[in-house]
């Protein structure tokens, strides 16, 4: 019997704790033939998403896929995004959340540190604000004042 990997849960988790807090998810993807995303707005073979409640319209975080609809320049797309191609879900304004390794054969391969030379690769990799994509999907409400540049930090 094959297990469940971990990561489509911890999306769930993640979203569900942004809205919680009023934050705006989002939700960066390496997009390939498999992910179904309007493609005048990949950029570098990436995306990233507002997967708001406001935003989206029937989001399901499923064990396979993410799927949901979306606006963009005023017209309805239905998305589809293999849960192996997110690499990071985090909260707009804080910058708080996780990024993943991304399976598959075009991979980003990064530079291990000697500490993580021995890590699990099962387990998520926690990355620098500096890392994460700028959202490029749907057009954003003003943004507020947050009193700085938002840090990415473990969720315990």
């Amino acid at each position: 019997m094959n297990e469940i990997p971990t990561k489509p849960y911890l999306l769930r988790a993640l979203f569900e704790w942004c809205v919680d807090n009023g934050y705006t998810p989002h939700l960066a993807v390496k997009v390939d033939s498999r992910t179904q995303v309007p493609q005048e707005y990949v950029k570098n073979g990436e995306i990233t998403l507002n997967i708001s409640p406001n935003a989206v319209h029937k989001l399901q975080i499923g064990n396979e896929v993410v799927e949901f609809s979306a606006r963009f320049g005023g017209v309805a797309r239905q998305l589809s995004v293999p849960i192996t191609n997110v690499y990071a879900l985090y909260a707009r304004e804080t910058g708080h959340g996780m990024t993943f390794d991304v399976d598959g054969p075009k991979a980003g391969v990064q530079p291990k540190a000697e500490s993580e030379s021995v890590r699990d690769p099962k387990l998520p990799v926690i990355k620098p604000p500096s890392q994460l994509p700028v959202p490029a999907s749907t057009p954003e409400p003003p943004k507020k004042p947050s009193g700085g540049k938002p840090n990415l930090r473990r969720i315990k």
